[in-house]
């Protein structure tokens, strides 16, 4: 790499290389690998167990004073209370990877006071390398990226990907699929979405929308297409995507006409007051503590409990987070 780095970009960079070495020699022997699955078609194996502590090593070793979400151990490991968060997806694609099917990557970012600062998205079967420090720009390699100029959703090639969980919206997203088949020259979905954002970024995609991900899909991509001048919200447009389980992302143009489409199909609701109780009695979660609190919820409730109501995050939580 030609430019010069941040410090804290090279030691995500080093950690991602490392877990994507892991990843290709394990990728040698697919029929030696030992797949757990954490809920219906979701899956993990050993490679994303050895490929998160690998990671998580080379992180606490340079910063031993940050924070730690990681997608298999979640805040087992670093500060509980920094205001520097490493976000980890040691394999976004394990689905694809199990299959030998080579579409997966390492996805690393690190938020300082919730805002994404430094990012990387890994590709270890192609050596491809998405980066970006804030402000100063996104690359693949060492090439600048930056978003396609389509400005018609008819010439555009849309990624996205399929609800797969179980209690997933299947009927929600068949009429979003629709509108958006209808409205575009392609729709594509190959099955990692730190990828596909990074396509987004890549101008290989104009534009990106799925339902269900989590903060660790997305973190690192995000700001690596806002550094190559895209943008990305949720289905209303709005910038508190990261832990809603809703996005769309694309260039300018084609974002505006996305969120046009997608907006009736939006989960993210405004909260209000219950009656009889003063605005200045309610205390919020943020944005992060309640996604940790209904994901924890989700595995530890036995499987005949009520289900629950999805949490809904006011934009005003999110917008007065320490």
């Amino acid at each position: 790499m030609s430019q010069a780095l941040h410090p804290m970009l090279n030691v995500a960079i080093k950690a991602a290389r490392t877990a994507g070495t892991i990843i290709n020699r394990a990728s040698l022997d697919l029929d030696v690998l030992k797949v757990s699955t954490k809920s219906a078609n979701d899956f993990v194996t050993e490679v994303d167990q050895r490929a998160e502590e690998a990671i998580i090593e080379t992180l606490l070793a340079a910063y031993p004073g940050h924070g730690i979400l990681a997608e298999e151990s979640g805040r087992t490991h670093g500060a509980k209370n920094s205001e520097y968060v490493w976000i980890i997806d040691p394999l976004d694609g394990t689905t694809n990877f199990i299959h030998g099917f080579p579409v997966y990557a390492v996805s690393i970012a690190l938020a300082y006071r919730d805002q994404v600062q430094q990012a990387v998205v890994y590709d270890p079967t192609r050596n491809d390398l998405f980066y970006a420090s804030k402000g100063r720009g996104a690359f693949l390699n060492d090439k600048r990226l930056r978003v396609s100029k389509r400005t018609r959703l008819s010439d555009s090639l849309v990624g996205t990907g399929f609800p797969f969980r179980k209690g997933d919206n299947f009927q929600r997203y068949i009429k979003m699929f629709s509108e958006v088949m209808q409205s575009c020259a392609g729709v594509r979905r190959p099955g990692a979405a730190a990828l596909d954002l990074c396509y987004v970024a890549a101008g290989y995609y104009d534009a990106f929308f799925e339902t269900g991900l989590n903060p660790w899909d997305i973190a690192a991509a995000s700001l690596i297409i806002t550094e190559a001048g895209g943008l990305i919200g949720n289905f209303t447009g709005e910038a508190d995507f990261m832990y809603q389980r809703e996005v769309v992302a694309g260039n300018p143009k084609i974002y505006a006409q996305m969120v046009s489409i997608l907006a009736p199909f939006t989960r993210v609701i405004k909260d209000a007051p219950s009656a009889g109780t003063p605005a200045s009695a309610e205390v919020a979660p943020t944005a992060e503590e309640a996604f940790i609190a209904a994901a924890t919820a989700a595995t530890a409730a036995p499987a005949d409990a009520p289900k629950r109501k999805a949490v809904r995050i006011r934009k005003a939580d999110l917008d007065n987070k320490a």
